[in-house]
């Protein structure tokens, strides 16, 4: 609503308040003033006069009441009384302009006061002050309260004790509260079920409180507040627990970002699956080297689980480049991607692999090697029809695996028919008892036997070989020497392994009392066509030699072309980064080095701009000692050795830096599906991304969760509250 308006008397009792408020406030800016020392007047006494009059009234009066009071007691003469009136009336006010700069008569200043506009008479004015006797008192004064500070005998002494006191006892509370989150999430545990202590089902991070309170008291002090409902806030809640886990994880986080940037060149591996809520999850991590004066380790971290709602392959490349630009990461130092080989990973056309090399060509591809192992298998076993029963589960994408459900049935076979024949004698269901007679039978024949003997030999042989290559410091040039030495394996098994399968089955049938010879089969004839004559005859073979030609030949050449087509891949990289290799590095003529080096500067070219210098990593590589070369083994110990004298190899050390990043398999994303699946069980199934992502990020780099400081995420903690902050830090 607007004032309203003021009638005659109201606005004379306005005029009347504003009036006397200036008569108090007059002359309130004299004490600021500085005085002037009074000077005799000598001319112009209209400016006097004129002073004399901005006089305040109130000021005036008081003095003349104060001079006719001396008057009074003294009793001057005339002659002294007229002086004093002739003095008055010349005395100059002690009144300054503070809006003159230029006034004189004034010293240039002082550290206390109105401060300096010309800093070349600071120095002298610092010297006079700390000879000053309030300089020398109040430094006495400073060095008595620091002595009693630190002695702690100030005036608050028994406050601030108590404050202090308090202080330490929540340091302390929060200290047990964050190594309790760390040891449940690095354990893989549940927290929280229902929300009160000391009640039946609780879950294991107040069952851990309950447990502490027992033994150590400070826990024991902090419950019993709670209990007795002396503080309001006691961190034991989910909320807290949520908030702390993510300032874990985000430390771990910062150290893997911090490690990946140092190291420059990274490469990515990404692989999807479904968990217990039905969602989505891919999952990203980052393989590069952590380098120092003394050593070289090819570290893999895991940076966290995304949900995905679009699984093709542009929806999986536009996640992964968003995940990347927000931890800080330049796609522009990519050096290498890994996946399996899914459609929407490896497609030429519309892959997740083929977008990245759009925008970053030097960020080679490489197929996953144990999903190319488990192919190759599938594509044996397939080609031939392979029987499908066994003691234990069968897997349909990890055949290598299976050596264990063939190893089970090839030392037990014996003690199998034997059940097998028992329960046909003694079943009382007449289908089971039938169904059992037969397969110990006709399905345990000398045939069988061979069989599996050769699955077993090769199984046993690719399922060694995937495991070398799922080992953490694996890299290029031992996974293309383990797929080398597995082609020749296949083709000597070719060659010799039949005749082995044969006498290790025979020794077989012995044990179990079968006649070690193939089952004759019907012989089925073929109907001649008309323009074929009767001369004519097919081949015969017997039934020994058939099993060869189209059982064991057909599934060895399977495997050797299956095992070269798949990982054409690692054959390119022999051609592009090879010559690296320290036992092809000792051998090589100067004119082929001098031809691989350019050829690796052109691979890593882009928009003009390439990693390396062809012809002065040429010049590097010749410039290594013969005797050097011999000692190294693998590619980790040359940058071990370039890495001691960086200034003299840089490009030679950019070169096996970029080598050693890019990855062969996609183990450690399975191991990551493996924390996965603990995590969020199925009677999980209703936490959030961000805890998902927390708890996994302390489980698997649980080896960076041993450095993280616990005092640092306390102080996080703290601050991040102005209610904390004023309980805990003051």
């Amino acid at each position: 609503m607007p004032p309203k308006q003021l009638f005659g008397a109201q606005k004379h009792k306005k005029r009347k308040r504003d009036d006397a408020l200036k008569k108090s406030q007059a002359g309130a800016m004299h004490k600021f003033i500085r005085k002037p020392p009074i000077e005799e007047p000598t001319e112009e006494p209209i400016e006097e006069q004129e002073h004399v009059e901005k006089q305040p009234v109130e000021k005036q009066e008081h003095v003349n009441e104060q001079k006719h009071a001396e008057a009074e007691l003294e009793e001057p003469d005339e002659g002294e009384h007229v002086k004093t009136n002739i003095n008055e009336e010349h005395v100059k006010p002690n009144l300054v302009d503070i809006f003159d700069p230029k006034r004189s008569g004034l010293p240039k200043g002082t550290l206390d006061g109105e401060g300096y506009s010309d800093w070349h008479y600071a120095h002298g004015s610092l010297k006079k002050h700390e000879a000053s006797l309030d300089h020398l008192t109040n430094m006495n004064k400073w060095f008595d309260m620091r002595k009693r500070l630190k002695l702690n005998e100030t005036i608050d002494k028994v406050q601030y004790e108590q404050f202090k006191k308090e202080r330490d006892y929540w340091v302390q509370v929060l200290l047990r509260i964050v190594t309790l989150v760390k040891f449940l999430a690095k354990n893989n545990l549940a927290f929280r079920g229902k929300k009160k202590l000391y009640q039946k089902g609780n879950g294991n991070f107040l069952g851990l409180i309950e447990m502490l309170e027992e033994f150590d008291p400070v826990i024991k002090e902090h419950v019993r507040r709670i209990i007795n409902d002396e503080v309001h806030v006691h961190y034991l809640g989910y909320n807290i627990q949520n908030e702390l886990i993510f300032m874990i994880a985000e430390e771990i986080k910062k150290e893997i970002i911090k490690q990946i940037k140092e190291a420059k060149y990274y490469s990515i591996i990404l692989d999807c699956t479904t968990d217990s809520s039905h969602l989505e999850q891919m999952t990203i991590i980052v393989r590069y080297l952590k380098l120092s004066s003394n050593s070289v380790t090819v570290e893999k971290s895991f940076l966290g689980f995304l949900n995905v709602n679009d699984s093709t392959g542009k929806g999986l490349f536009e996640i992964t480049v968003e995940e990347l630009k927000s931890l800080g990461l330049e796609l522009d130092d990519m050096r290498g991607q890994g996946y399996d080989n899914g459609a929407n990973m490896k497609g030429k056309h519309q892959g997740v692999q083929t977008s990245f090399l759009n925008e970053n060509p030097r960020a080679f591809y490489t197929p996953c090697g144990c999903h190319s192992l488990n192919l190759t298998l599938c594509d044996m076993a397939t080609s031939y029809n392979v029987k499908s029963w066994s003691l234990k589960t069968l897997s349909q994408t990890r055949w290598e695996s299976l050596v264990d459900s063939v190893k089970a049935i090839k030392l037990q076979l014996a003690a199998v028919r034997e059940a097998l024949l028992e329960l046909g004698e003694k079943d009382g269901d007449r289908a089971t008892a039938d169904e059992a007679t037969t397969i110990a039978e006709n399905e345990f024949g000398f045939d069988f036997l061979v069989s599996i003997v050769i699955w077993y030999e090769v199984l046993n042989t690719v399922n060694i070989v995937s495991k070398r290559l799922q080992s953490k410091d694996m890299h290029l040039e031992i996974a293309i020497k383990e797929i080398k030495r597995l082609i020749e394996v296949f083709k000597d098994f070719k060659e010799n392994g039949f005749l082995k399968a044969i006498n290790e089955a025979k020794k077989l049938a012995i044990e179990m009392g079968i006649d070690p010879i193939f089952a004759q089969k019907r012989v089925i004839k073929r109907k001649k066509q008309s323009d074929e004559s009767s001369s004519s005859q097919e081949a015969s073979f017997t039934r020994e030699e058939d099993f060869r030609v189209n059982y064991f030949l057909y599934i060895t050449d399977q495997a050797i072309a299956s095992l070269e087509t798949r990982f054409d891949q690692f054959k390119n990289y022999e051609k592009l980064f090879g010559f690296l290799f320290p036992h092809n590095l000792r051998g090589i003529d100067d004119e082929d080095l001098k031809l691989s080096c350019n050829f690796l500067e052109n691979a890593l070219k882009f928009e003009g701009r390439s990693d390396i210098d062809g012809e002065e990593l040429y010049m590097e590589l010749s410039s290594l000692d013969t005797l050097y070369t011999m000692e190294f083994k693998s590619p980790v110990e040359v940058l071990k050795h370039l890495n001691e004298t960086q200034e003299n190899f840089p490009n030679a050390r950019i070169a096996y830096r970029i080598l050693l990043s890019i990855p062969v398999t996609v183990a450690s994303a399975e191991r990551s599906f493996s924390k996965l699946k603990l995590l969020k069980s199925y009677l999980r199934t209703t936490m959030s991304q961000e805890r998902l992502n927390g708890l996994a990020m302390i489980a698997i780099e649980s080896e960076i969760l041993d450095n993280i400081n616990c005092e640092e995420v306390i102080k996080q903690f703290v601050v991040k509250n102005a209610r904390r902050a004023s309980r805990i830090i003051g």
